[in-house]
């Protein structure tokens, strides 16, 4: 039992280090003898954990779609009970999208998934768990959209979740909180404006 916990703790260390040491550094520019030391684990145990760096980039992933689901399933609760309305859901879920943190880190692991399909595949289906969300938070702006519709109204959501999960590389000029307001006031019209 203490070993099963001293590796799950070592996990979340190298998760941690790996998080700090790829946004600060780059993915390919840290290694493995770095990140130990972050970690404050051997390299061995890295490895023992993780067979490549890919893989650490991988539960990263599926750490923050873990995350992002857990949240996604907060506000669709939220919202199902009438706590907060269609606009207040999409304002909150932009303002988590705008407030990430891992900015430069979420670039690195966007351009691995282009030279690695492991990658590409584990954020695709990161994406795939989004979509069922976000397709609901669409339907209940306007519950015509069906079809093709549908499917477009997800692209564009998933493509201001990418875009505003990035704002800061254009110099915005807006506070996060009036972005998400006025984004989600945009949304909503946009989505109510299809027929």
């Amino acid at each position: 039992m203490v070993a099963v916990q001293q590796e799950k703790n070592g996990h979340a260390r190298i998760l941690a280090a790996a998080r700090t040491l790829f946004d600060s550094h780059g993915f390919h520019q840290t290694s493995m003898a770095e990140l130990a030391s972050e970690a404050q684990v051997s390299v061995g145990q890295i490895y023992r954990l993780f067979k490549s760096k890919e893989d650490i980039i991988e539960a990263l992933v599926h750490d923050d779609a873990d995350q992002w689901c857990k949240d996604m399933g907060a506000l669709q609760v939220r919202l199902d009970s009438g706590e907060l309305t269609i606009e207040q859901t999409f304002e909150q879920l932009l303002i988590q999208t705008i407030d990430e943190k891992d900015e430069a880190l979420s670039f690195d692991i966007l351009a691995e998934s282009f030279r690695n399909g492991e990658v590409a595949d584990t954020i695709g289906a990161m994406c795939q768990r989004f979509r069922v969300y976000i397709r609901s938070f669409a339907c209940a702006a306007n519950d015509r959209l069906s079809g093709e519709a549908l499917d477009a109204a997800e692209e564009m959501l998933l493509a201001c979740l990418f875009g505003l999960g990035h704002r800061s590389i254009s110099r915005p000029r807006l506070s996060a909180e009036v972005a998400a307001r006025r984004t989600a006031q945009m949304i909503i019209a946009a989505l109510r404006g299809v027929q």
